[in-house]
């Protein structure tokens, strides 16, 4: 077997840096989602606005809208898609509202899933700004949702080199090594870590997925992007 496959697969089933698991909530998280999208955010143009469910003869009724921006209306139309966050060990949470501009906070797997900015503009914001049966904007003064990040460590160097050196010793089975190349745009909307990677390892995607995925946990930053020297 290849010093490269060896790799893949050491990476991807190793206990010790959790990446198997990482990768099993991610997919689940990706599903529920889209289920999220499908059942949360398109079924309300449809029908009377109502929606049974076949489990125990419950129903649940879409808010219709429009309603104002207060932290209890945005609260109840959150409350209509948390069973898809809470379903896979997320949640979401309030975390401020500034005029028209409501911070959300995705909690557990939620907040470390690599879909995360997908689930907050494409589910939970559109769930809160969307049209519902009555053709009338749910809380029509949001503006935006942004996610709010909890305060992780400083991106710099050694903070980078922690999370790298957990994956240094999969790497030297290969014969491969990986290195900083450069920061850029700290403290902006959009900071970037640049690293390289030298070696067999370096031509596998998956490998630098998983080091990517890494790092965005243990920096918990909005928008921060992992890009490879070539």
């Amino acid at each position: 077997m290849k010093k490269a496959t060896i790799l893949s697969f050491a990476l991807a089933t190793s206990s010790v840096s959790g990446f198997s698991i990482v990768r099993s909530r991610s997919a689940s998280l990706k599903r529920s989602t889209t289920q999220l999208f499908q059942d949360v955010i398109v079924s309300p143009f449809d029908g009377d606005g109502s929606s049974s469910s076949d489990q125990g003869g419950a129903s649940t009724r879409t808010l219709e809208g429009p309603l104002e921006l207060t932290w209890e209306n945005v609260e109840a139309v959150l409350d209509e898609m948390r069973p898809y966050l809470i379903q896979d060990g997320g949640n979401v949470v309030i975390s401020e509202i500034d005029g028209p501009v409501v911070k959300l906070e995705l909690q557990g797997a939620c907040g470390t899933c690599p879909s995360s900015t997908q689930t907050m503009k494409m589910g939970l914001e559109r769930g809160l700004r969307e049209k519902c049966v009555s053709r009338r904007p749910k809380i029509p003064e949001i503006q935006d949702v942004i996610q709010a990040m909890p305060e992780g460590p400083p991106l710099d160097e050694d903070q980078i080199n922690v999370v790298l050196d957990g994956v240094r010793p999969f790497l030297q089975v290969a014969g491969g090594t990986i290195d900083i190349d450069r920061i850029e745009g700290e403290g902006g909307i959009q900071p970037t870590i640049w690293l390289e990677m030298r070696g067999s390892s370096s031509s596998l995607n998956s490998v630098k997925l998983e080091i990517a995925q890494r790092l965005q946990r243990h920096f918990m930053i909005a928008g921060l992007q992992i890009q490879w020297k070539e």
